[in-house]
């Protein structure tokens, strides 16, 4: 076991040519360097932010939610009845015609009841939209108040005006409570988000998102232990710039305000071009390939993270990309196919295959209000 601790804390790979662990353990009073032990806080705050989502989505978000007249669907539910829940829950959802059959026989129910059982089922699984946006409501107000805080935490720090401070003394930098708190938060939030997949309502892109969100708290966790905290801090908050409006957009459009909708999501997909396609790559890369190795050097760590940034940024081409492809030819042939929404580091609103005729002039407001009805 001290084997493999030794070969995965390897200082050869974490840290910088004639830098050591013994180095950055014993820094001097006063002065505190991240240590991987610290990640560990984020188990607890997570369970905290857990809890505290369920506390706001029943006493907060769901009287807003009233009050926008967004209410609980009251849907046909299927009669209970123990064979065909098992086979709902254990074989499939949408059993041929094989299957039902076999089922019809077994409980001596007509076809078309089976049938009809298992189509109100599958509906009842749905979210409703007053659930949906109690989850959007939560996700705004978070990504909201994180991002004022991170805005105005960086506002006080060299590196956000000259992205050269991330590298200036490095790695020997200090680690101070406003960037350990910033931090901790947001590795925190994105594990109480693997935590709330097992007991929200499943849905379709279930295991992606789970893979999303594991990436992305080895991606915090990475740049914690490497002490790349400061660059790091910048990505967040980019990425974190957009997110809000995006929520906001969905409750807009679960309110009906179709308008309103329209104007925030049009206010996302501008600034979230302006952040990943001129501010990530200009700014943040520009600051991660360049400035790093001029001032630092390239060490193998270096190497890996600039290759998931470049990841990343490869991903928001993908998406925007698919966003234009999929205006362009609505726009000329008159039908639309939406799969899937752009996904950042906070974004992963998955859509469904949706094909109809659009005029032109409705264009914009059919594609927001699909875009957001996820």
């Amino acid at each position: 076991m001290s084997a493999l601790s030794a070969w995965f804390w390897n200082e050869r790979f974490w840290l910088p040519h004639n830098v050591t662990w013994a180095d950055m353990a014993d820094p001097a009073p006063g002065v505190e360097y991240p240590k991987a032990r610290h990640l560990l806080t984020a188990f607890p705050l997570a369970l905290g932010i857990f809890a505290g989502r369920k506390l706001f989505e029943r006493f907060i978000a769901s009287t807003c939610a009233q009050r926008l007249h967004i209410r609980e669907s009251v849907g046909r539910r299927a009669q209970p009845n123990a064979v065909l829940e098992k086979v709902f829950t254990s074989i499939t959802k949408n059993p041929d015609s094989r299957h039902v059959d076999g089922l019809s026989k077994q409980l001596d129910w007509e076809v078309q009841k089976i049938q009809r059982w298992f189509r109100h089922r599958r509906i009842q699984e749905k979210a409703s939209t007053h659930t949906k946006s109690c989850e959007s409501m939560w996700r705004f107000t978070f990504y909201l108040v994180i991002f004022i805080y991170g805005f105005h935490f960086l506002w006080q720090c060299p590196w956000l005006w000259d992205t050269r401070h991330c590298w200036y003394g490095y790695p020997y930098q200090v680690m101070t409570p406003g960037l350990y708190h910033y931090y901790m938060i947001e590795l925190a939030f994105y594990w109480s988000l693997m935590f709330s997949q097992f007991t929200d309502i499943k849905r379709k892109d279930f295991r992606i998102m789970f893979i999303h969100h594991l990436a992305v708290v080895c991606l915090i966790s990475f740049s914690y232990v490497n002490n790349m905290t400061r660059v790091g801090s910048l990505v967040l908050l980019v990425h974190d710039s957009s997110d809000f409006l995006l929520e906001a957009a969905k409750l807009a459009n679960y309110a009906k305000y179709q308008r309103l909708c329209d104007f925030l999501f049009i206010t996302f997909s501008v600034l979230f071009f302006i952040t990943r396609f001129i501010i990530h790559p200009l700014w943040l890369l520009n600051s991660t390939l360049f400035e790093s190795w001029a001032i630092v050097g390239p060490y193998p760590s270096w190497w890996l993270f600039n290759f998931l940034l470049l990841v990343l940024q490869v991903l928001h081409i993908f998406w925007f990309y698919f966003i234009a492809h999929v205006a362009v030819k609505a726009m000329m042939h008159g039908k639309t196919q939406f799969v899937s929404s752009p996904s950042g580091m906070g974004e992963g609103t998955y859509l469904s295959v949706c094909l109809c005729p659009l005029r032109p002039p409705l264009l914009l407001s059919h594609f927001s209000s699909l875009a957001l009805s996820a």
